[in-house]
């Protein structure tokens, strides 16, 4: 059964990527129509992906009622195109992370429950080729015991936090912060941001999980090297897209290999794999649709999935409440050091400062309280919004 699908915020970037994808998918979905507030640019991308345009979001579901709303603007209007799409029956995929706050969170929880509709939320990270072997390399007990974790994200660290959170298979049950500024500048040339800062922020936190694992986690105010995790056994260790077996003194290492073969004429991820022995592989369970590398893997599994849960009503593979989860350990560790660097239990119990903060912000950014969806669906969302200018994260 093929779902008709209309992509809101097809601009450049992820909405280009998910576009896409979506094309490599016609028997899964039927790409209906895309909305974007710019008319040029919705004219010039419903041209270049052979759809309708549209710069109005209600009119869009209205005409054409799609099954499916997949949400590629900034997550400070997530709620918004939530609410929408669910007011005409539309099951929705949003961008990560899926909001800003918890309330704001259980807006869109709520509202997509009244209304019998299905929220998935486009976490990429853990649905990776590489991630998946990670998996693979773990289940087989090739590690041993995971004894320790370590995250390094120069930013969106809710990515990083799913990752571990997926690889322990553990839940997190405290969380300590710690808050500093460094006279490096940062730009963010978006929308209303494009200004200097003179300084940055950085964070680092400690995270235990309820397996007893502890996570170091640091998000630096620059960095040299990429987002790094680096968890740890009693038999060896994955660092990046490395595995390493044996002890100090005779450990070696296995690096991913990732091997790619052509469909179509195009270059096409075959799959990743390790040479321990025997070696063991994830297979790109996408290359028949042309599913090209370890990123699109992820993309092509939350549409595939998501067709799977509206057309078998099932519950979407993610799900919101996973999502708040990973966004709320980015809340407490900033919570923790703004409360002068205590343990905060979780989950959350109240609204915390770092949340009031970001409600603030959307008044005054945006001129609507948060959840004043009529004023909020007037907004162009850029693409820091209230959780750069509250706490300089993306």
């Amino acid at each position: 059964m093929k779902l008709r699908l209309a992509v809101v915020g097809a601009g450049s970037g992820r909405g280009q990527s998910w576009l896409a994808t979506i094309r490599k998918l016609t028997e899964h979905y039927e790409l209906c129509a895309l909305c974007e507030v710019d008319e040029q640019r919705a004219r010039e991308n419903a041209q270049r992906w052979g759809t309708l345009a549209y710069t109005d979001l209600t009119a869009l579901l209205k005409e054409q009622g799609p099954d499916v709303v997949l949400c590629a603007i900034p997550p400070d209007g997530n709620h918004v195109v939530t609410y929408l799409a669910s007011e005409h029956g539309a099951h929705v995929i949003v961008e990560i992370p899926i909001a800003p706050t918890r309330s704001i969170a259980e807006f869109m929880m709520e509202v997509t429950q009244k209304h019998g509709v299905k929220l998935e939320v486009a976490e990429n990270v853990y649905r990776w080729a590489s991630e998946r072997l990670k998996r693979k390399i773990v289940e087989a007990g090739l590690i041993g015991d995971i004894v320790h974790v370590r995250l390094w994200y120069l930013s969106g660290s809710y990515h990083g936090f799913n990752a571990v959170r997926t690889l322990l298979k553990s839940e997190a049950k405290r969380v300590l912060g710690y808050l500093g500024m460094v006279p490096v500048p940062n730009r963010l040339a978006s929308g209303y941001l494009m200004r200097d800062i003179p300084e940055s922020t950085w964070e680092g936190g400690i995270i235990e999980f309820e397996n007893g694992v502890v996570c170091l986690y640091e998000m630096p105010p620059s960095g040299h090297r990429g987002n790094l995790w680096e968890i740890e056994g009693t038999e060896g260790g994955l660092i990046g897209s490395e595995l390493y077996l044996g002890t100090e003194s005779n450990r070696r290492k296995f690096p991913f290999r990732f091997e790619y073969t052509t469909v179509d004429g195009q270059r096409v991820l075959d799959h990743v794999r390790v040479d321990t022995e025997p070696p063991l592989i994830f297979e790109n369970p996408f290359k028949r649709y042309g599913v090209a590398d370890d990123d699109e893997v992820a993309r092509a599994q939350i549409l595939i999935g998501f067709h799977k849960a509206v057309t078998e009503d099932l519950k979407p593979e993610y799900g919101a409440e996973n999502a708040w989860r990973d966004q709320e350990l980015c809340v407490a560790v900033r919570e923790s050091a703004l409360r002068g660097n205590i343990w905060m239990e979780l989950p959350l119990s109240e609204l915390t400062e770092v949340e009031k903060q970001m409600h603030e912000a959307y008044r005054r950014l945006y001129g609507c309280d948060p959840l004043d969806v009529e004023c909020m669906s007037k907004v162009a969302f850029p693409r820091g919004g209230v959780r750069w200018d509250v706490a300089r994260w993306l």
